[in-house]
């Protein structure tokens, strides 16, 4: 079992939006951003374990835990010329996006703020810390989710 942190603007998609789906369950979709395809494609697999992160908002942070349910498959909004998502060189065929399904294990109590995690030796190298980091997937240590976790 790996452990991973996925974030997401909470105006786009919230944790309430995961909660709201049904069976807690939804697509990640729309990464287009080569390293976190890479580790969505190579790495994610079910089970896993998922930090949601609510990024680009008043209060960023992790918010809940999810699962990976699905392992990776060809992200089909690349495809869909209407869909603010596409990409005219992925193909079916050939596709170059992927994703996964992920499914809402619970909401946090809090929000474990990013200002908490900042500056912890505890969290020494991780990626989420990293100046200018942009990725949206990110792999957490079993230390690392145990230590964030514990903030809670």
């Amino acid at each position: 079992m790996r452990y991973w942190l996925m974030k997401s603007e909470p105006g786009e998609f919230s944790i309430d939006d995961l909660e709201r789906r049904p069976n807690r369950t939804e697509p990640w979709d729309g990464v287009r951003n080569y390293q976190a395809r890479n580790m969505i494609r190579d790495e994610m697999q079910p089970g896993d374990g998922v930090l949601f992160y609510h990024s680009n908002c008043a209060l960023p942070g992790v918010v809940g835990i999810a699962e990976v349910v699905r392992g990776a498959y060809p992200d089909p909004t690349a495809f869909d010329p209407g869909h603010r998502h596409y990409d005219p060189k992925s193909r079916p065929d050939r596709p170059t996006w992927f994703m996964v399904d992920v499914r809402l294990v619970r909401k946090l109590a809090r929000t474990i703020t990013l200002a908490e995690l900042r500056g912890r030796p505890e969290l020494d190298g991780f990626p989420l810390l990293r100046r200018a980091n942009r990725l949206s997937v990110m792999p957490v240590t079993e230390a690392q989710w145990r230590f964030i976790l514990s903030l809670e």
